[in-house]
């Protein structure tokens, strides 16, 4: 199998993520926090080194306002309904994910509004439209930092300095540039940054995070154990414990502390470069098929991600073919981001996504290629 479908999630991961795993799960496996025995306190150690991993990747000072969850999308809605009150406004975008939109949607019903900006034909947003959007009410900015359906790079740092400006935090979906574009909340201005641990950090499914900015109050989206204060009924709210209730995964995390460091080690801006030149290699090769049609910005303007339709054939065909016949993942559909879709025009059809990760190759790319000429032209 070519796995191309790395928007979803990573595939392979590095094999000593593997062997951090293993070597809790067998060897000393403890609840941290919970108890004070050897086991316990080593696993504890080990998910703070992972903490702190993470939090050195994406340019977080303090690892203790990094909350360990299971994935972005509760993340994003630990932050957006932990965050936002009656009367208060949100400015969005229309080329986020459901995790931002059906939330948002959701909390119309606690007296929240929000708007959306428009974003243009290739997904770009540009940051003056979000800064006319603001009102006396904006209390919140929500930004995807790269789309998830066309690799759309989004203007963060501007953003960042148009919420600085009106001191308006700034919410930053990370699902498809945390580790796959350099990422720095500090130099971003990001007072929330909601991000996988499965995506291109390299770590294991179900693991996540949500960072927190000192200024920023929030509630606790669960409540109850966290390992301290156990007489209150009450849920503490210390960074991290009293936003992590309940016995975290700690060999994930531990796992995804593994990735991290290892991405720290090669370096986001050497994996950003070399996506970006695999991404280059196959939107050219696509030119040369006049059957199809491909949206979203040049290579040099995205992420790791091509979205693409083969003229008068459905895209869940495409997919289905490029599985069976040619043994290559890609995903089909809509992306969980119908306005996106509506935004660059693929409404009505829907499109094919091909995304790349660090383990990919010229050959793979190049053999994917070949087959959705073979497609377009066999018919």
């Amino acid at each position: 199998m070519i796995y191309l479908d790395n928007g979803a999630t990573s595939f392979p991961k590095p094999r000593g993520m593997i062997t951090e795993m293993e070597d809790c799960i067998l060897h000393y496996c403890g609840n941290p926090g919970r108890s004070g025995h050897d086991m316990s306190m080593k696993t504890g150690e080990a998910v703070y080194r992972a903490r702190k991993n993470v939090a050195g990747l994406l340019g977080i000072d303090d690892p203790s306002r990094l909350i360990f969850t299971k994935n972005t999308t509760e993340s994003l809605n630990m932050a957006l309904q932990g965050f936002l009150q009656e009367g208060d406004h949100v400015v969005t975008t229309s080329m986020e994910h459901n995790s931002v939109y059906r939330p948002l949607k959701k909390l119309e019903e606690r007296g929240v509004s929000h708007t959306i900006v428009k974003g243009d034909r290739q997904g770009h947003i540009a940051a003056p439209a979000i800064e006319k959007a603001i009102t006396a009410s904006t209390h919140l900015l929500v930004i995807t930092g790269a789309s998830n359906v066309t690799g759309t790079i989004m203007p963060l740092d501007e953003i960042g300095e148009i919420a600085e400006r009106h001191h308006i935090p700034l919410l930053v979906d990370g699902a498809q540039c945390a580790g796959s574009l350099p990422l720095n909340v500090s130099r971003s201005k990001i007072s929330m940054l909601a991000f996988p641990g499965h995506k291109g950090l390299l770590g294991p499914l179900g693991t996540g995070g949500l960072y927190v900015a000192p200024e920023i109050e929030l509630a606790p989206l669960l409540y109850g154990g966290t390992g301290t204060q156990s007489k209150s009924r009450e849920q503490p709210c210390e960074f991290p414990e009293g936003f992590e209730a309940g016995t975290i995964n700690a060999p994930a995390l531990i796992g995804l502390g593994y990735s991290a460091g290892f991405i720290r080690k090669v370096g986001v801006e050497a994996i950003s470069f070399y996506e970006r030149e695999l991404i280059r290699q196959f939107d050219e090769a696509l030119k040369n098929m006049d059957f199809v049609q491909v949206y979203g910005p040049p290579a040099e303007e995205k992420t790791g991600i091509t979205l693409f339709n083969i003229r008068d054939m459905e895209c869940e065909e495409v997919t289905a073919r490029l599985n069976r016949e040619y043994g290559i993942a890609v995903r089909g559909g809509y992306h969980c981001s119908g306005f996106a879709h509506l935004t660059v025009g693929t409404w009505e059809t829907g499109a094919v996504r091909l995304s790349v990760g660090p383990f990919n190759t010229r050959r793979e790319i190049r053999r994917a290629a070949e087959a959705v000429w073979k497609i377009g032209k066999v018919r």
